[in-house]
Formats: structure tokens, C-alpha cells, sequence
């Protein structure tokens, strides 16, 4: 088993604990968990899980639920799992799966999950699981979305996106550093260019003084 199916079957058997817990503790009606969109590669075995929630005890004899499949919004749903009162969960015969789909949860801890093995692109389309707990009047129902993809994408690695986050970091840093290494030699410049034209106009007013105190009248 891969870590990924290690991961979601782990994550079903704790969303089923949560689940049975709230049933425990009282509920207010039929509630269905299920993956809205999953995405499984062609040719690999996935878990498509089904959890549920209902306010009364399960009763064997009333109990009722369907897998079903949908190719499209408009086409007809085909049953292919089902529950029956004294065999349990039962795969229905089906010409697109065949005996590739398997029961995989728990009815005592509301799992009504199931696997599809060898996952074929015709495989791609919508999944029901429809649940019915009696006396509970309302019947449960999920609907996952189901795409067959002939290749992942490509884990993300962290360390690249550290790597391209310091390089960004860094130049960000040097333009900053530039821009006021620039800005001080500006006004050191500045401060020089005036620095010189005053000893200029000092040069300039010397010799006037000079001149002026020359032509003084004697007393």
C-alpha cells in the first residue's frame, strides 16, 4: 500500500471516529462525508471513501445503500454496490467495472467507503453513495467527482521555493542597498556642488571689500 492510500484511509477511519462520536452525542439528521473531487491515475487502485452520520442506530434489517455511477449529469445512474440485510455490502455485476470494485469500510464505524482497482479512464465520471438508516427519514447522499489522469503533477518541492524566495530576497536587498548607496553619493555631490559655489562667491566678494575700503575718504 502506497503512503497516499496510507494517508486517506487513516484520514477516513478519523473522520469516520468524528462522525460516530457525533452520533453519540445527538444530531439533527442524515449526514453524508465525502470527497467532493478526487483525482486517481490510471492504472493504480484508489479508495473512493463514503462516510456517514445518522441520528439513530444502525438496524440491519432497515438499513439501505447504493453506490452508484454516472458518466454525465445526463446520463442514467448504474447501481454497482449495494447492501443487502443478511450478505452485507455486495458489489452489483457490472459491465464497466467488473470485479474491479471492492467494499473497503466499516459498517460499525459508518464507513461505507469502497476501492476501484486497475483504474481505467473510463472510470472517470460520478460517483452517488446514497445511505438510509431508518426510522431516520432522510436518505443521505454524496457525490465525488471523479477524474482519471495519466500522469501526476510533480510534488512541490519546499526547498526550491525557499531557494527562489532568498534569491528574490537577496536582489530585492541589493536594489534597496544601490538605490541608497546612489542616493548618498547624490547628496554628497549635492553638498560639494555648494560648498564650492560659496567659496566662489566668497572669492568673488573679497576683492570688492578690498576696492571699497580703499576709496574711504580720509577724516
Amino acid at each position: 500500500m502506497s503512503s497516499s492510500e496510507q494517508e486517506m484511509r487513516s484520514g477516513v477511519q478519523l473522520v469516520s471516529a468524528l462522525l460516530l462520536l457525533l452520533s453519540l452525542s445527538g444530531c439533527s439528521s442524515m449526514d453524508v462525508l465525502v470527497s467532493s473531487y478526487i483525482n486517481a491515475l490510471n492504472g493504480t487502485t484508489v479508495t473512493i471513501p463514503c462516510t456517514f452520520t445518522s441520528c439513530y442506530k444502525i438496524d440491519r434489517t432497515k438499513f439501505a445503500m447504493n453506490w452508484t455511477y454516472q458518466e454525465t449529469l445526463n446520463n442514467t445512474e448504474e447501481k454497482f454496490m449495494t447492501y443487502d440485510k443478511n450478505k452485507g455490502m455486495q458489489p452489483v455485476p457490472s459491465n464497466r467495472f467488473g470485479e474491479r470494485v471492492v467494499f473497503s469500510g466499516n459498517l460499525e464505524k459508518n464507513d461505507l467507503s469502497i476501492t476501484l482497482q486497475d483504474v481505467q479512464l473510463e472510470d472517470e465520471g460520478l460517483y452517488h453513495c446514497y445511505v438510509r438508516n431508518p426510522p431516520d427519514r432522510i436518505q443521505g447522499h454524496g457525490v465525488i467527482d471523479f477524474k482519471v489522469v495519466t500522469e501526476l503533477p510533480p510534488p512541490r518541492d519546499s526547498t526550491i521555493a525557499v531557494a527562489i524566495g532568498a534569491s528574490v530576497g537577496g536582489a530585492l536587498a541589493l536594489l534597496i542597498l544601490s538605490m541608497v548607496v546612489v542616493k548618498c553619493l547624490r547628496r554628497h555631490r549635492k553638498q560639494e556642488l555648494i560648498s564650492e559655489e560659496k567659496m566662489e562667491e566668497e572669492g568673488k566678494l573679497e576683492p570688492e571689500a578690498v576696492a571699497e575700503e580703499g576709496t574711504k575718504l580720509p577724516q
